[in-house]
C-alpha cells in the first residue's frame, strides 16, 4: 500500500550561511582565518567519518582525504593499535592531514553515552560515574559496554576536559559526540526510571555546552543525531553546531515519509543557524554478514551504482553548510576512502529550493539538474 506523504511548505532559500559554514570559514581564533576547503556549492560538500584501527593510513589515503574532504571525523580506536590510544591515533592522523591541507577540518570522536575502550583518558575514569539502574546494576550498551552517567557533574567535567585535552595535544577542529538518541529513547526510562532518565538527558545537554565552552571559538560540535522526526529537540541544545542523520533511507527508516522528514531536518537545522549531515547508504551495510563475505571490489562497484538516490535526495534538500557522507560502514574498508565520480563534478549554487509534487522533487544547480522520487526510490542527476 502506498505511504501517504505530506508535502511540507516550501522554505525560501536563504543565502545566510549558518553557524557551521561560518566556523569553516573562520578557522581557529588564534590563526589567520583560512577559507573553506573549497567554496560553498563548488562540489558536493563531503563529510568523511571513519576509523582505521589496525595500521597507519597510507600516503595515498591521506592525500585523498586532504584533497577531497572538507570535514573528517576520526572514529573510536582509530590508530590505537599503532599509537597506544585513540587520542594518540587521532592526533597523528590530524597532523598528517593538516600538513597536507591546513584548511581541512578534523573532528575528534568521543561517545557521550557509551564507555568505548581504547582511550588513554579512561585511566582517570572513576567507577562511580557508571550509570546504574534502581537495583544497582550497571546499565550497558547491547555490546555489553557500560554506559556513563552524565547526570553526575564530576563525570561531565571529566568528559569535557577529555575533549579539550585532545584539542590541546593535536590540531583538531571540533568534536563528534555519539549516541545521543540512545539516551533520548524511551528505552532508557524503562531501564532506570523516568526521573533518572530525565536527569541523564539534562546532564548530556549541560555536558555538551560545557565541552563547547572549553573548546573555544572556531571549533564545532557535531552530534549523532536525529532520525526522521525523532530527537529534533537536539537542534535547540546549546553547544551543538550540527547533527548527523545517520539512518538516512536505511535501517528501517526507508519509507517515503521517513525520507521526507529527514530531508526537512536540513532546513530546520539551517533555520536555527546549525547544519545537518546526511549519512547515505548503498543498500547494504557492514552488519550484513552475507554481503561482507563478498569481494570488496564487488561492494565498491555496487556502492558506486547506488549512490545516485541518496545523493539526489541530499541535493534537493541541501542548505548552506549541509554535508553528505556515503559508505557502507565506519572503517577505512567501508568505502569512504574511495573516489566517486559524482563527488568530483562541479555543482554550483542552487537556483532556489526544490519543487515538490507529492513524493517527487526537482532542483536546479548551476551545473546539475536533480530529480528524485521517494515513492519509487528513483533518481537522476544530469551534470551540465
Amino acid at each position: 500500500m502506498p505511504v501517504a506523504v505530506r508535502t511540507p511548505p516550501r522554505i525560501p532559500f536563504s543565502p545566510r550561511i549558518p553557524a557551521f559554514a561560518a566556523c569553516l570559514a573562520a578557522g581557529l581564533a588564534a590563526a589567520e582565518p583560512p577559507p573553506p576547503v573549497f567554496a560553498e556549492w563548488e562540489r558536493v560538500p563531503l563529510y568523511v567519518h571513519f576509523g582505521k584501527r589496525d595500521g597507519e593510513l597510507t600516503s595515498a589515503e591521506l592525500d585523498f582525504l586532504a584533497a577531497n574532504a572538507p570535514v573528517v571525523a576520526l572514529e573510536k580506536s582509530h590508530g590505537a593499535a599503532l599509537h597506544g590510544s585513540t587520542e594518540a591515533g587521532i592526533a597523528a592522523t590530524a597532523r598528517e592531514l593538516k600538513r597536507r591541507n591546513p584548511r581541512i577540518r578534523v573532528l575528534f570522536y568521543l561517545n557521550a553515552f557509551i564507555n568505548w575502550p581504547g582511550y588513554a583518558a579512561h585511566r582517570t575514569y572513576r567507577d562511580e560515574w557508571t550509570l546504574r539502574d534502581a537495583r544497582g546494576e550497571i546499565v550497558r550498551h547491547p555490546s555489553g559496554t557500560p554506559r556513563p552517567d552524565p547526570s553526575q557533574a564530576a563525570f561531565r567535567d571529566w568528559w569535557a576536559d577529555v575533549v579539550a585535552g585532545a584539542h590541546r595535544e593535536a590540531p583538531l577542529d571540533g568534536l563528534f559526540a555519539d549516541a545521543l538518541p540512545q539516551a533520548l529513547s524511551p528505552a532508557l526510562a524503562r531501564q532506570v526510571g523516568a526521573e533518572k532518565a530525565r536527569a541523564v538527558v539534562a546532564g548530556l545537554r549541560e555536558m555538551l555546552a560545557l565541552a563547547k565552552s572549553r573548546l573555544g571559538p572556531g571549533r564545532i560540535i557535531v552530534v549523532n543525531g536525529t532520525r526522521t522526526t525523532d530527537f529534533r529537540g537536539i537542534l535547540d541544545w546549546e553547544g551543538v553546531d550540527g547533527v548527523m542523520i545517520e539512518h538516512f533511507a536505511a535501517f528501517g527508516k526507508d519509507g517515503p515519509a521517513d525520507i521526507k522528514a529527514d530531508l526537512e531536518t536540513l532546513a530546520l537545522a539551517a533555520a536555527r543557524g546549525k547544519f545537518a549531515v546526511i549519512k547515505g547508504w548503498p543498500g547494504f551495510n557492514w552488519l550484513d554478514r552475507e554481503m561482507m563475505a563478498r569481494p570488496r571490489a564487488e561492494l565498491l562497484a555496487r556502492a558506486r551504482e547506488q549512490v545516485t538516490f541518496p545523493l539526489a535526495c541530499f541535493l534537493v534538500a541541501a542548505q548552506p553548510g549541509s554535508l553528505f557522507a556515503y559508505s557502507w560502514g565506519y572503517t577505512a574498508d567501508h568505502g569512504m576512502l574511495e573516489p566517486y565520480a559524482e563527488f568530483s563534478r562541479r555543482l554550483g549554487p542552487p537556483a532556489g529550493t526544490a519543487r515538490w509534487e507529492g513524493s517527487a522533487a526537482t532542483r536546479e544547480f548551476a551545473h546539475a539538474s536533480v530529480r528524485v522520487d521517494l515513492e519509487s526510490r528513483t533518481a537522476q542527476i544530469d551534470w551540465k
